[in-house]
């Protein structure tokens, strides 16, 4: 059974197609290593075969199991803790003053690329720790992948000792339980947090999220072709509030694909917001 180079190629295209996500050439082995899996366990009898059934088929169920098999990503609860520190230390301070001055006491985030929910329920613990009385706060957060796998671990919450390797002693104390091998994260923070399979391509679901004061979609936009991330930017410019910030990795910038937002300086990071 070959791949050939035509093949794995539309392989590639079709994927590209229905996530947005481009694999480079260097990605092929891992690419051929995932089909290779799914041809197995389905017990089909070639790649074109394969391929013929992920392009027509009508349910999406199968797209969606390579889908997971291909995009499992690694965090961990406060991963760049200098970006973080500066979003809850001074953005987050500034827009809290802001909105009480106005008499508004909700605040709207989204965490896209969530994976396992380590960034999601982070921004949860900086929210509580951070506003003033926060049970008199309306807080929305929504975190979301393609990956449905990783969003059945998110939603249970447990944790081992690397994802909570950075999280202070403190916190640890605070929002988690200690069980065998494994950190549990209490049933507050857990239920700040709304999982969704959201895909970033996707553009009737990207309408729907508005009002956002903070997106978070930090190192997602690697995995993206110019043109995707310049359709997802946009997506993200629609959704946020006027004046709302959008935080991305240290490999990524806003300013190289389109000049909508503005960029702001905190220290050692950069973070981007809506005019």
């Amino acid at each position: 059974m070959t791949l050939t180079p035509d093949l794995y190629q539309r392989f590639i295209d079709l994927i590209y197609k229905r996530t947005g996500i481009w694999f480079e050439t260097n990605k092929r082995y891992f690419v051929d290593k995932r089909l290779d899996e799914r041809i197995a366990e389905l017990g089909l009898e070639n790649y074109r075969e394969y391929y013929q059934h992920l392009k027509f088929s009508t349910d999406q169920t199968e797209m969606q199991q390579l889908i997971n098999r291909l995009t499992i990503n690694e965090t961990y609860f406060f991963r760049d803790f200098p970006q973080l520190q500066g979003f809850a230390e001074e953005v987050l301070l500034q827009v809290v003053k802001d909105k009480v001055a106005a008499g508004n006491r909700k605040i709207k985030l989204w965490s896209a690329g969530c994976s396992t929910g380590e960034e999601p329920y982070t921004l949860a613990i900086i929210l509580l720790e951070m506003l003033p009385e926060p049970e008199t706060w309306t807080i929305e957060i929504l975190a979301s992948d393609i990956n449905t796998r990783v969003l059945d671990v998110a939603r249970k919450g447990y944790y081992n000792s690397r994802s909570v390797k950075d999280v202070p002693t403190e916190y640890l104390e605070r929002y988690f339980a200690r069980y065998r091998e494994m950190y549990i994260l209490n049933n507050k923070v857990r239920n700040m947090v709304n999982f969704k399979v959201i895909n970033l391509m996707e553009q009737h679901e990207m309408k729907l999220q508005v009002d956002y004061d903070f997106i978070f979609c930090r190192n997602v936009l690697i995995y993206f072709t110019p043109e995707s991330r310049l359709n997802v930017l946009e997506s993200y410019y629609r959704s946020l509030k006027r004046g709302g910030y959008i935080y991305l990795g240290h490999s990524e910038s806003v300013a190289r694909i389109t000049d909508a937002f503005k960029m702001r300086r905190i220290g050692s990071s950069i973070v981007y917001y809506k005019p």
